[in-house]
């Protein structure tokens, strides 16, 4: 197996979105089977790249219970990361991947978050694979580490949502030493790629009356961050009713949640919009904002809020410092 260096990981995972162009799919790994027609997804190359070996390690049952687990540090195959699992070409693949998931705009950033979390240690390496196989129509590419999870279905390069699973995203940004001794980000949350989505979320906020925003705010705790409840569907209510919000307001909380998005590429962007309008999803959502240790200097810019109902759970945790979940049903 070739393999590549930490250095040299750490290096190519930092690096910028233009030394990551997809390159040509008839180039790394052939058309499809048949030889013609449209070239392989980048993840449907990389699955057909793995050696057996390969494949009875990193390749997982499509309805494995590890598809539904998330975590803000954790690792699909703890004992095959990337860099001592796949070939140089493979990685190289790895990492159009995974920037293939991510809008142009954000993917410098997101990369930036990926490699700093690594803190510059092999064991902190990334880890990635597949929930099934070709024959399955929900086949799935996973990428996972500290403060990510993504995934994809590896059938398309195109993006169809997140399949139902719940993604995670999260970020300290600064130094080892300094997370060691602090978690805590400031206010402003300076550094973090994902801080533009609690200002978006807080001009949602500012959109709505003064008896709203008093209705969102709620003293109670947010939900734990333990894996096997953080995106649990319950039946409690809390905070602000999507049925209680006027036609425009509902428009606003869909437009709020697709800039919220941004990060990711249009395509899935686009599929997640599309199931919370087709389903009606907003009449069934709670919105919820929380004061006290939460509001980061008490300014009523709110750190840390959450968008949940039977269908979705969105939990956006600012304090000590971002750690978000997502999942919505397919």
């Amino acid at each position: 197996m070739n393999t590549l260096t930490r250095r040299s990981w750490i290096q190519a995972a930092g690096a910028t979105a233009g030394l990551f162009t997809v390159a040509p799919a008839e180039r790394l790994w052939g058309q499809s089977a048949a030889g013609k027609g449209k070239p392989d997804s980048l993840p449907m190359q990389l699955y057909k790249s793995l050696t057996e070996a390969q494949r009875q390690k990193l390749v997982l049952t499509v309805d494995d219970p590890k598809r539904q687990y998330i975590n803000n540090w954790w690792y699909i195959h703890p004992e095959h990361r990337i860099p001592n699992s796949f070939s140089a070409e493979q990685q190289d693949l790895i990492r159009q991947i995974f920037n293939s998931m991510h809008s142009p705009g954000l993917r410098d950033a997101v990369n930036r978050q990926v490699l700093i979390d690594q803190y510059g240690e092999e064991k902190n390496a990334p880890s990635a694979g597949f929930f099934g196989t070709p024959a399955d129509e929900n086949f799935e590419f996973i990428y996972t580490g500290h403060h990510v999870t993504r995934r994809c279905n590896a059938h398309f390069d195109k993006g169809q949502g997140f399949g139902g699973a719940p993604i995670f995203y999260g970020h300290y940004p600064h130094p080892a030493k300094e997370m060691r001794e602090n978690f805590n980000e400031t206010k402003d949350h300076v550094g973090n790629p994902y801080w533009y989505q609690g200002t978006t979320f807080n001009r949602f906020v500012e959109a709505l009356d003064g008896r709203q925003r008093k209705m969102g705010l709620v003293t109670a705790e947010p939900r734990s961050e333990k894996s096997d409840v953080v995106v649990q569907i319950t039946a409690e209510k809390r905070g602000l009713q999507g049925s209680e919000l006027s036609a425009d307001q509902k428009k606003l909380l869909v437009e709020t949640m697709r800039g919220m998005l941004a990060m990711f590429r249009e395509d899935d962007v686009n599929a997640t919009i599309q199931t919370i309008q087709k389903k009606n999803i907003v009449d069934r959502l709670s919105v919820s904002w929380y004061g006290g240790k939460y509001d980061i200097g008490s300014d009523e810019v709110w750190d840390t809020w959450q968008i949940e109902g039977p269908d979705m759970v969105w939990y956006f945790r600012g304090v000590p410092h971002i750690h978000s979940y997502f999942q919505l049903k397919s």
